[in-house]
């Protein structure tokens, strides 16, 4: 890849606060990108949040060669909300799949980190979330991206934390603004156009009594339990907890945007009720929702032959919400 020319120094630091200010910034402008001999624009590694006391959260940006600002897809990646990276899907996803469906839509990749939960607990995964949305928004025009059609989709943590932006709004309720947060960019929108959520927790309140087939840890010792670990209270609170971090508690307010949930029917970690739920809560809301089950599927679809119907079909409904 060759390294585009730089921008004019006034459109790099215009939006970005006083490096030399103390606390740090709550976010840096993005650097010029590299550029591929496809003429895709590989932003990597910008910090969209740093908060005191943990690492700087990062996000990466794939722009397809445009001569016009291009629609985005935010990608939250999974993990339990205890591990994941943003560079790589499930490992049933191909790297190659994803990122070709989506840039050859003609939809611009994001790919985003966020805190686990042993890290900070609920609503801090969200609070990130909505921050990288707020981000892409602020430096758009840098980033080539149209900031008026902007979709989330993630899978399994992430598909959780990508129905929650799709359905926590900062100006429904009281407790919406508190889930809003008050990391990195401030004063831009966080409201995205289409949600693609992929066995999604929905409903915590019924999966703090799911057994969970727990693996031992990496290090051999006892896996932590996810729950336990996002929603970081006692078990006398758990259950309030659970209910606040869940987004079927949000699935009734203000008109939601078109979801799409993907699910294995067959999935033993997140049930496919948890998705049944939440369609049926959002068409209840009056919402545009299609469910869709993978018959006989695990989590993370395994089991399914062949998964590039699932990214296409996600990509198609991203594609079409927003107008490509």
């Amino acid at each position: 890849m060759t390294q585009a020319p730089s921008a004019p120094p006034a459109a790099q630091t215009a939006a970005e606060p006083d490096l030399g200010a103390w606390p740090p910034p709550p976010f840096r402008a993005p650097a010029p990108p590299l550029v591929g001999q496809d003429g895709v624009r590989h932003f990597d590694g910008l910090t969209y949040a740093i908060t005191l006391g943990y690492r700087p959260c990062l996000l990466d940006v794939h722009v397809p060669a445009s001569e016009q600002p291009v629609p985005a897809v935010v990608w939250i990646h999974g993990g339990g909300w205890l591990e994941g990276d943003r560079r790589y899907p499930p490992p049933t996803v191909p790297v190659e799949l994803l990122h070709g469906a989506v840039l050859g839509a003609g939809l611009a990749l994001i790919s985003i980190d966020y805190r686990h939960g042993l890290e900070a607990p609920f609503p801090a995964q969200l609070h990130d979330t909505k921050a990288a949305i707020r981000y892409v928004r602020q430096f758009a025009t840098e980033l080539g991206i149209d900031k008026d059609r902007i979709a989330v989709m993630g899978e399994s943590a992430g598909g959780h934390l990508a129905a929650l932006a799709g359905l926590v709004r900062a100006d429904a309720t009281e407790d919406d603004a508190e889930l809003e947060g008050r990391v990195g960019v401030q004063d831009q929108d966080s409201a995205v156009q289409a949600v693609v959520s992929w066995y999604p927790a929905t409903d915590l309140v019924a999966l703090l009594s799911h057994p969970l087939p727990m693996p031992p840890a990496p290090d051999g010792s006892a896996y932590p339990n996810p729950f336990s670990a996002l929603l970081g209270g006692t078990p006398e609170q758990l259950p309030e907890l659970a209910r606040v971090a869940s987004p079927v508690t949000y699935a009734g307010g203000t008109t939601p945007p078109p979801f799409l949930l993907i699910h294995g029917t067959a999935d033993t970690l997140l049930p496919y009720s948890q998705s049944e739920v939440l369609a049926e809560a959002l068409l209840k809301a009056g919402g545009d929702v299609t469910l869709r089950p993978v018959e006989g599927a695990d989590h993370i679809f395994l089991g399914t032959p062949d998964v590039t119907p699932i990214v296409a079909e996600s990509v198609d409904f991203i594609a079409r919400r927003l107008g490509v």
